[in-house]
């Protein structure tokens, strides 16, 4: 199985930003123990801040991908585009937020994503990631 992991903008700035609400090791690192984790799958990240680029890679992902994992950041409340990228692929997606999206700003309970994803993992710290991969393997 191949599972795509795609992150969108500032969650490059992991372990240096906000530490109280994302942590504290960048997800490089914490890539490096996922793929430690789940050995039988083999797990591609790709990271960007700009939209388009990650319209091309969800674009480019059919044929390739079993499944991605989606953490949109900012995006997610904000990109129609992105939305419509998910909407016309056939692979599923699974939404992942690191913190709780609800309880934080009232703009970021808005997701354009959300209708046209598998499912959503909101709040587990940096293990929504492992939950989500978790959810390719018993549901496939």
């Amino acid at each position: 199985m191949k599972i795509l992991i795609l992150n969108g903008p500032n969650l490059n700035l992991l372990g240096k930003r906000e530490p109280e609400i994302y942590g504290n090791i960048s997800f490089e690192e914490y890539f490096r123990e996922l793929q430690f984790r789940f050995k039988s799958i083999e797990l591609t990240y790709f990271q960007s801040n700009i939209e388009g680029e990650l319209i091309d890679v969800l674009q480019q992902a059919e044929n390739k991908y079993q499944g991605i994992v989606f953490n949109a950041a900012a995006y997610t409340h904000t990109s129609i585009a992105l939305a419509d990228a998910i909407k016309t692929i056939d692979i599923p997606v699974v939404e992942v937020h690191i913190s709780n999206v609800f309880s934080r700003e009232k703009f970021r309970h808005k997701s354009y994503i959300s209708p046209y994803v598998k499912g959503i993992i909101s709040g587990f710290g940096l293990q929504s990631y492992d939950l989500a991969i978790q959810s390719f393997i018993e549901n496939k």
